[in-house]
This record gives C-alpha cells, sequence and structure tokens, in this order.
C-alpha cells in the first residue's frame, strides 16, 4: 500500500522543478560567470540521485571486493567526488569527450558503462569494460578516453582530442581532467599555452581533492589558485560538491568553448573519502575528524537529497527506495564480476587498435603467431 501511494504521489503531490540559490564561482579573467541560481526539475534531480548514489555503492563494493583480495594491483576510489562527475556529464553532449586520470571508476559509469562491466573489469574478468585487461585505471568507451596512469600525461592528450574535434569542424568539445598533485607538471603549462594559441574547444578541470597522494595542496603548491594556473586562459573556480554548482559551471564553460573562444580553466574544489589508493588509509597525514566534518557538512549526496526533500521535488521514502533499487542491482554485478571467467591468454594481443583489420601480432606464446581483432 505505501508503494502504491508513493507511485501516485509522483503525479499528483510533488512539484515538478524547483529553483535554488548556489555559491558563487569565483573568476579569473572573466567579466561574468556562471548563474548563481539553478533550475532543477523532479526528473533531473531523481537521475542525478541514483547515478551519484550508483557510484558511492560501487566504491563501496569495490573496496570490499579490494579487502577480499579480489581486486588486486591498483585502485583509486571516487566516493566523496561524485558530484564532479555526474554534474560534469549532464552539462555536456554525449557527443562530447572526455579524459580523466586513474581515478576513473566514476567517470566510466557516467559516460554510460554498465556497473557490472566497471565491477568485471576491476576483477580482470572478459565481460569487463575493456575485457578485463585494463583493471582500476584504464577504462575506456565511446568519447572516453580513460582512464590514464601517468601523472598529468592525459592533460596533453586531451587537448589533441580538442584539436580534432576543430579540425573536424563538428562544434564537440573535449573535458581533460587531472587532479590537484597533477597541477604542478610541466606539461600542463605546455599544455595551455598550444591551447590558447590555437584556440582550442578544451575546459582544463582541476579537480581538487585536497591532498596528492599524502601531502596537502598547501606543502606542494605555491599558489593552490588552480583556476589562475592558466594564467592567460580564463578560470573558474567551483564547488565540487555540488552537483548543481558543477552542472552551471559546466554549461557556462562548454558554451564559451562552442563559442570559438578557445579553452578555459575549472577548479572543483571536492574531497576524497578514500585514501589515495586501496594501499593508503588516508589518515596518516589527514585526521578521521576532518573526513566526518567533510561527510556531516559537504557530502554531495546528502546536500541533493535534502534539496529534494525540503522543495518538495521527491519524499524520501521515494529516495529509500533508489537506495534499495541501486544496492540490489550492485550485489547482482558484484555476482557477475566475482563469476565470470577470465579472459584466455589469446586475448593479450587483441583490440590493439581500433576499427584496423586484423595483424599478425606476437602474443603470450612466443612461438604462435595471432591475428589481431579490433
Amino acid at each position: 500500500a505505501s508503494r502504491v501511494m508513493v507511485a501516485s504521489r509522483n503525479y499528483a503531490d510533488f512539484a515538478s522543478e524547483a529553483t535554488f540559490e548556489i555559491k558563487k564561482c569565483d573568476l579569473h579573467r572573466l567579466e561574468e560567470g556562471p548563474s548563481t541560481t539553478a533550475v532543477m526539475t523532479r526528473e533531473e534531480g531523481l537521475h542525478y540521485y541514483k547515478t551519484m548514489q550508483t557510484i558511492r555503492r560501487m566504491e563501496l563494493k569495490s573496496d570490499q571486493l579490494y579487502k577480499q583480495k579480489i581486486i588486486r594491483g591498483f585502485c583509486h576510489l571516487y566516493d566523496g567526488q561524485e558530484a564532479c562527475c555526474v554534474g560534469l556529464e549532464v552539462a555536456i553532449k554525449p557527443t562530447d569527450h572526455v579524459i580523466t586520470a586513474y581515478r576513473a571508476h566514476g567517470f566510466t559509469y557516467a559516460r554510460g558503462v554498465p556497473v557490472r562491466e566497471i565491477l568485471a573489469e576491476l576483477t580482470g574478468r572478459k565481460g569487463g569494460c575493456v575485457k578485463g585487461k585494463g583493471g582500476s585505471m584504464h577504462m575506456y568507451t565511446k568519447n572516453f578516453y580513460g582512464g590514464n596512469g601517468i601523472v598529468g600525461a592525459q592533460v596533453p592528450l586531451g587537448a589533441g582530442i580538442a584539436l580534432a574535434c576543430k579540425y573536424f569542424g563538428k562544434n564537440e568539445i573535449c573535458l581533460t581532467l587531472y587532479g590537484d598533485g597533477a597541477a604542478n607538471q610541466g606539461q600542463i603549462f605546455e599544455t595551455y599555452n598550444m591551447a590558447a594559441l590555437w584556440k582550442l574547444p578544451c575546459i582544463f578541470i582541476c579537480e581538487n581533492n585536497r591532498y596528492g597522494m599524502g601531502t596537502s595542496v598547501e606543502r606542494a603548491a605555491a599558489s593552490t589558485d588552480y583556476y589562475k594556473r592558466g594564467d592567460f586562459i580564463p578560470g573558474l573556480r567551483v564547488d565540487g560538491m555540488d552537483v548543481l554548482c558543477v552542472r552551471e559551471a559546466a554549461k557556462f564553460a562548454a558554451e564559451y568553448c562552442r563559442a570559438g573562444k578557445g579553452p578555459i580553466v575549472m577548479e572543483l574544489q571536492t574531497y576524497r573519502y578514500h585514501g589515495h589508493s586501496m594501499s593508503d588509509p588516508g589518515i596518516s597525514y589527514r585526521t578521521r575528524e576532518e573526513i566526518q566534518e567533510v561527510r556531516s557538512k559537504s557530502d554531495p549526496i546528502t546536500l541533493l537529497k535534502d534539496r529534494m526533500v525540503n522543495s518538495n521535488l521527491a519524499s524520501v521514502e521515494e529516495l529509500k527506495e533508489i537506495d534499495v533499487a541501486v544496492r540490489k542491482e550492485i550485489e547482482e554485478a558484484a555476482q557477475f564480476a566475482t563469476t565470470d571467467p577470465e579472459p584466455p591468454l589469446e586475448e593479450l594481443g587483441n583490440h590493439i587498435y581500433f576499427n584496423e583489420p586484423p595483424f599478425e601480432v606476437r602474443g603470450p606464446n612466443q612461438w604462435i603467431r595471432y591475428k589481431s581483432v579490433s
């Protein structure tokens, strides 16, 4: 009976949309910035909530599988930063392009890869999104270029993607992400220069989660104003814990790039709940109290939930039903990821290039020549 009541409220009692005040962005070399109000429909809010909750639960399940030694190797979790990838994704088009560093699970899901394929990739199974050959740090899908392990090296790659966008004249843009730890890399400044000279449609996005591995931004950078680091490139500093703030800033930046004005820099001020990677407990360089304070005051999922309930876009019961459905989806995905077979050895020589005709390649057995398939 309660479910029927909730369902009936969908059409009768809930507001169809609401307007919210959001934090003003800090600006660099811009006369005006994103709006300080955001309209969110009920449908959008439910989508944002389910997506962020799915990413959160997926990462917590990854933590569990890692501790059970089912996931091995490098594993960098995204919980706490969900508003970043979700806010960015809903502000751009599926035909736009995204490239990021190794903390990539959230972006992989936001770009459309099912949870079961992400978890299966983490466990090295053939049903993974790159057939078990990429693992945590190297996930790809259409218009999503990873998942890159070399610190900061994806930034010049992102500029290259943006150059292709401009060259082919499709009015597409590239979101190029890196962390505060990578922000001091020389190749990033070289890329800024080239992107500005060529007016590339590239949004350079620094996900500032306050710690590069175990080093705080204050100890690592003479200037922590990452949105000003482009110098001659305009910049925005955004509340990365608020999905609406990220969405509005990303819409503004996307319009700026599509207008042919060249690149723009965004700094998303966010926070990771886990350590840098699963090998880092995350409490040797910061306190448990600090983490708890961020969780209690700035959690992106709680913030969205409170907004939706207080503005009558959804009920607590309805959101709880979403939570239950998400947990079920994650458990089923984990079951698949732990029972799906591992890829055969000959798969190592396959999918070296995309859409190329088969060619001979040396596989795991040096005496056998394999035909690589795309």
